[in-house]
């Protein structure tokens, strides 16, 4: 999968092992690491498509957070994306097309949940 940052900012921060550990701490940083190889190596957003999602914990996210994704990270910090593609796949019935997701866009590390 091609991924993309929403800031060359986030995209120096993920690259820079260090700089992630200083602003995410350790365990947070491994997993970043962790999903960030796992999306890589994705030939779509199906690859996520429960069952297949693991540990990751892909999914669509609503409120607030509409049109984007997560994967978690550790409790409750997630790995937040949306689909880098214009125009967004959509199913037939308005979803989303996550075969036809094959590049994303990092925006951060948010706990969706406050």
């Amino acid at each position: 999968m091609e991924i993309t940052f929403k800031t060359n900012k986030l995209r120096k921060q993920f690259n820079e092992e260090r700089q992630l550990e200083k602003l995410h701490g350790t365990l947070r940083a491994k997993k970043i690491r962790i999903r960030m190889g796992s999306l890589k190596a994705a030939a779509s957003l199906q690859d996520f498509w429960p069952p297949k999602s693991g540990p990751e914990r892909c999914h669509e996210l609503k409120g607030n957070f509409k049109g984007q994704l997560s994967v978690d990270l550790d409790h409750p910090y997630r790995l937040i994306f949306t689909p880098d593609h214009n125009p967004v796949p959509r199913l037939a019935d308005g979803g989303l097309d996550w075969s036809q997701v094959v590049a994303i866009k990092i925006l951060g590390v948010e706990d969706t949940h406050e």
